[in-house]
């Protein structure tokens, strides 16, 4: 099964956090958090269409202004999500800026930014050709976990305590669908860009009787007709869709742990924060932070199946591999 999220961390443990998650098929991408981002390519930084910052201190969102250099001109829309408070940092970086040229660009940037909080979220939008200026602020009630939805995937979020609000989040696929190949060579059909389409329009729930022109074998063939519907029972199978979870910069408190459990429950693949030994328990609650033990821990308790670790303080920076052992013992897995 090829899965359809493939996240990856941009730096290395004890570097700036960003976590980029390319969509397969879709030639687009999700990224949490914003740090140095010199190890992405202009081509997969392109793919960003959804910015999802857990906080705003410099190591996870300096990477902004890489993003929106490399963004402007290209008649893009790129939309942000972030703790209480965002918006006037959004406003702020923006505003650092003199923006007399912009309108000169045929391709206009629209950034839509999204404060959230316990129970609203605030949304501007800021458009190049206006200089950036922000739109009237949009309020709504924000009465379930998910900041953002569209047919294949949803964005939930837990409000974390790090001395300020942390946002913590979890990409969940809506189901995958799996293609089954030794059906299509039974049938005839050839694997090809139409299978993306097919998925595409099965996550969507489009009418069954819609037509599909899917490709046979060989060269020259002409396209086959199908229905949505009656090609899905040949050679699709549905299965649970993938499920990513990213945490980073949050007190081991009761509150805390409650939170993170039931974020990143039962997660394919959680991506959480070990700033510190355990030895060094005491500081790592004094900064706000987690310990390799404790991030392993939580990992056990949500019950996910992978674990990475990254954002180590650099007093560790030729003892990587204690924290990671740390990690692997709470988690179970060594």
């Amino acid at each position: 099964m090829r899965p359809s999220f493939n996240p990856r961390l941009v730096n290395g443990p004890f570097e700036d956090p960003a976590l980029f998650i390319p969509l397969a098929f879709r030639r687009r991408a999700v990224i949490f958090d914003l740090g140095d981002l010199s190890a992405l390519s202009p081509g997969d930084l392109l793919k960003i269409t959804h910015v999802f910052i857990s906080h705003t201190h410099m190591d996870h969102f300096i990477g902004f202004d890489q993003l929106l250099r490399l963004f402007l001109g290209r008649g893009k829309s790129l939309h942000l999500f972030g703790p209480h408070g965002f918006l006037d940092n959004v406003m702020g970086k923006l505003r650092a800026y003199t923006w007399n040229l912009v309108s000169n660009y045929q391709e206009c940037l629209n950034i839509k930014a999204t404060e959230i909080d316990a129970q609203t979220y605030v949304t501007r939008s800021f458009n190049c050709q206006a200089g950036f200026e922000p739109s009237p602020p949009v309020t709504m009630s924000l009465d379930s976990p998910y900041v953002h939805r569209e047919p294949g995937f949803s964005v939930s979020t837990a409000i974390l305590d790090h001395r300020i609000p942390s946002l913590a989040f979890a990409l969940k696929e809506r189901f995958h669908v799996n293609i089954l190949k030794p059906r299509l060579e039974e049938m005839g059909l050839a694997v090809g860009p139409w299978i993306s389409r097919f998925k595409e329009l099965l996550v969507q729930e489009m009418d069954p009787a819609t037509e599909i022109q899917a490709q046979p074998m060989g060269t020259g063939g002409q396209p086959v007709a199908f229905s949505l519907g009656e090609l899905a029972q040949q050679i699709a199978r549905i299965t649970p869709g993938q499920k990513i979870a990213y945490v980073a910069d949050a007190l081991y408190s009761e509150e805390n742990k409650k939170k993170i459990v039931d974020l990143a429950h039962k997660a394919d693949h959680l991506f959480i924060e070990a700033a510190f030994s355990e030895k060094d328990r005491g500081v790592a609650k004094e900064k706000y932070h987690l310990t390799a033990h404790q991030a392993g821990d939580l990992a056990r308790k949500a019950m996910v199946r992978e674990l990475s670790i990254f954002h180590h303080s650099p007093r560790y920076l030729d003892q990587g591999d204690l924290l990671e052992r740390e990690a692997r013992k709470a988690f179970g897995r060594n």
